[in-house]
């Protein structure tokens, strides 16, 4: 009897034991969500990057965005053929999974935002994202930013937001995904 009142009393302090440290290891991690990227995820999510960065996926109520693939740009896989040419008032077409967009500038394919070294953003710096922000210029000093990408409005976030961001986007999890490169507009023949 006594034998199995003791069974017992080590399983409910086991079972004590997991549950304090369950709630001991959330509270942890909550706080290690430093206020910035807090503030940077606040952000990317009120500013829409997830619109774009986020490939769109079927469900139950119709497209919404695959959250696997957290801002990983348009995915490697989706291999895509020419754009529809521009009719009428429509000048512009995008893919269903709203990663790529083709008009006047070309096509250009949203970029994957994790920090995967070598397919995402895990080698920019900060200073790098913020002057790609700023100046609207891939890198900060190469090609031009393109369509739909926002930059000249989201270049006007103050420094300490961009750098939330930077802090949000660094904090998630690296997507290994290659996004296609710009691609721009066919010479027209004459």
């Amino acid at each position: 009897m006594k034998r199995e009142h003791m069974r017992i009393v080590g399983s409910v302090m086991l079972i004590v034991f997991f549950l304090v440290a369950g709630r001991i290891s959330a509270a942890e991690a909550t706080k290690k969500q430093s206020p910035q990227v807090a503030r940077g995820k606040y952000l990317v999510t009120i500013m829409a990057c997830n619109d774009c960065h986020t490939p769109l996926k079927m469900g139950p109520k119709g497209p919404e965005p695959g959250m696997t693939r957290m801002l990983s740009g348009h995915p490697q896989e989706m291999k895509l053929p020419p754009p529809p040419a521009p009719a009428g008032p429509w000048i512009w077409s995008g893919t269903g999974t709203l990663t790529a967009f083709a008009g006047p500038w070309g096509i250009s394919y949203a970029i994957n935002l994790t920090p995967d070294q070598n397919t995402g953003i895990g080698i920019w710096t900060e200073e790098l994202f913020i002057k790609a922000l700023r100046t609207g210029k891939h890198f900060g000093t190469s090609r031009d930013i393109q369509p739909p990408m926002p930059w000249p409005w989201y270049g006007k976030a103050s420094e300490a937001d961009l750098k939330a961001i930077y802090a949000y986007l660094r904090s998630i999890p690296p997507i290994k995904n290659l996004v296609p490169d710009y691609e721009p507009p066919k010479a027209a023949t004459p």
